[in-house]
């Protein structure tokens, strides 16, 4: 069976780790921090303990998916002779392009010419990666979720100058994994980083305006949406630095669309260190002895508020169809899989019926005159026809 290469052992790296033990393979993990894989294992084998303990895994499987690890304890560094062996290996280091661009330089001047290279990105371009290596044709994006062992999306991100046979052989690879796999194009975001920004971007709007605070905008998608978590708790949980980081880059990426314009309040809170629940305080406070503010439970702005996200979100995600993101089921898919919504955006837009998202958004549109809140042009057309998405 192939073994697998992770370089990195954060969170990510170490998680990606554990599933392709757990799915039987050899696997090689190093990080240029010293100290790193030591944490990693300490951290598998609390996992895996878990899971002996609540009757997932039997002891012995526990012992051997630890044991299929090779947890190198010397701090990599220019040398990356121990994925000499590797047929694949993934990148989970720091999401920076120049750094991940030296990394597969270093990569192709020792593994085998067979040997697939893969980025974690979440929002870099894969071809620029894949442009640092001589035979670029093997590099593709495998895109897991944090935690990657109880997430079930991964996006595969072809590129441009890619061979389709190791998207497709990486596709096959992640349902082996029994993974979720879902084919994006090389766009900014991806599939899901894309969709969901309205998430947050749409709730910040409404608080920068005053029309509600953090706790009834978290409570109307909650209580009327069925989110499991608000806009704010989630920022909060995910970190306002990583959350910020990502709309900027998306923005950035998008030629400063203004779709995806970050909010000045969230820069506000990265700037006065107030991250989430990591540092304490954030669109909440987390410090002992702080209140937790009760939501003004009002049903009709409620109801605006999770009528105008919503709106957005469905745009975003009928746009990354018209765009060719990827396809209608690959869209619904992902924002199930990938970060819990109660339901496909587009199978919602089916429910509610086309016209009557695409008159929410000509509304606001028409108040705002904002290009912010313009319909995809398929919205336009399928409202018009009276059309559905998987007819």
């Amino acid at each position: 069976m192939t073994v697998i290469g992770v370089v990195g052992a954060g969170a990510m790296g170490t998680g990606i780790a554990q599933v392709a033990a757990r799915a039987g393979h050899g696997v090689v993990l190093a990080d240029a921090r010293d100290g790193a894989t030591a944490n990693a294992r300490a951290s598998i084998a609390k996992s895996t303990a878990r899971d002996v303990e609540k009757g997932r895994m039997s002891q012995s499987d526990a012992d051997a998916l630890i044991g299929r690890i090779d947890f190198r304890t010397e701090a990599l560094s220019d040398d990356l002779a121990p994925y000499s062996s590797c047929g694949l290996v993934i990148e989970a280091v720091i999401e920076d392009l120049e750094t991940k661009r030296a990394l597969f330089r270093q990569l192709e001047s020792v593994v085998a010419a067979e040997c697939v290279l893969a980025t974690n990105t979440s929002s870099l371009s894969v071809a620029g990666i894949a442009s640092a290596c001589e035979r670029s044709s093997r590099v593709v994006g495998i895109h897991f979720f944090n935690p990657a062992p109880l997430m079930s999306l991964v996006e595969v991100v072809p590129w441009l100058g890619g061979d389709p046979a190791v998207a497709n052989a990486s596709l096959d690879l992640m349902r082996r994994w029994k993974k979720t796999p879902v084919m994006a194009s090389d766009t900014p975001g991806f599939i899901v980083n894309r969709v969901a920004r309205p998430f947050y971007g749409e709730a910040l709007r409404l608080l920068d305006e005053g029309v509600a605070d953090v706790a009834t905008i978290d409570w109307a998608m909650k209580d009327m949406g069925g989110f499991r978590m608000g806009p704010f708790e989630l920022m909060d949980f995910i970190g306002n630095d990583v959350n910020y980081a990502v709309t900027r880059s998306v923005f950035e990426a998008m030629f400063f669309d203004p779709r995806y314009k970050p909010s000045l309040t969230q820069k506000r809170l990265v700037e006065s260190n107030f991250l989430g629940k990591k540092t304490g305080r954030g669109y909440y406070d987390y410090r002992a002895g702080a209140t937790t503010p009760e939501p003004a439970k009002d049903a009709n702005t409620g109801l605006l508020i999770f009528e105008r996200i919503l709106a957005m979100l469905i745009n975003e995600a009928i746009d990354a169809v018209f765009m060719r993101v990827a396809s209608p089921e690959d869209v619904d898919l992902a924002m199930t899989k990938g970060v819990n919504y109660p339901k496909g955006l587009l199978a919602w837009a089916n429910e509610l019926g086309l016209e009557r998202v695409h008159g929410w958004l000509e509304r606001l549109q028409a108040e705002y005159g904002e290009d912010r809140y313009r319909p995809s042009p398929l919205l336009k057309r399928m409202a018009r026809e009276g059309r559905r998405f998987f007819e």
